[in-house]
């Protein structure tokens, strides 16, 4: 059985077949959340709005440009209302250790698993200390691996806003990490 694609999906949906964005919600969940946890560092306000991204989307569907991978439209949808968040609130959250800090199971050497929970958690309480903008670009190029043009297009900046947020981001991250040392 052939898998559909996005498109297909979307069709589909347009078409009235509700179900069909069931499947577009579990393919793009993990990473929506992704994006969510990654501004918010609260586990309950990133569900919250990795689920109200999803139902922006639905709603929004008729305007989305089927020619477009759907991934970057819903991630960017996620990093607005993550980062509007942010803004309406401006309080710092807390890493979620029990996310975060697990150990590597691929590791044979305790040892070696705890340094690696030890430096993710480092990084990770570094990041929380970046302002929204920087920590998105930072979460959408190394932890959702994407390319600069599709954070462009995810965030519907501007690509020289991108590098600029990605490298001050990184910079910062840096001298943060740096002091800790």
């Amino acid at each position: 059985m052939d898998v559909p694609s996005d498109q297909d999906l979307v069709r589909r949906v347009r078409n009235g077949e509700t179900q069909a964005y069931g499947e577009m919600v579990r393919r793009y969940q993990q990473s929506v959340f992704n994006v969510c946890w990654r501004v918010l560092q609260n586990r309950q306000d990133a569900e919250d709005l990795a689920q109200e991204a999803f139902i922006r989307a639905y709603e929004r569907l008729d305007r989305f440009d089927i020619r477009l991978p759907f991934g970057p439209w819903i991630n960017r949808i996620a990093a607005n209302l993550s980062i509007n968040a942010v803004n309406s609130r401006k309080t710092h959250f807390a890493i979620d250790p029990e996310r975060d800090a697990q150990p590597s199971r691929s590791s044979t050497h305790p040892e070696a698993a705890l340094d690696r929970s030890q430096q993710r958690r480092t990084v990770l309480e570094a990041l929380a200390l970046l302002p929204p903008n920087y920590r998105m670009a930072i979460e959408l190029r190394h932890f959702q691996e994407m390319t600069y043009e599709e954070m462009a297009q995810s965030t519907g900046l501007p690509l020289n806003t991108v590098k600029s947020h990605l490298f001050r981001g990184r910079k910062m991250l840096a001298r943060i990490l740096k002091n800790e040392a």
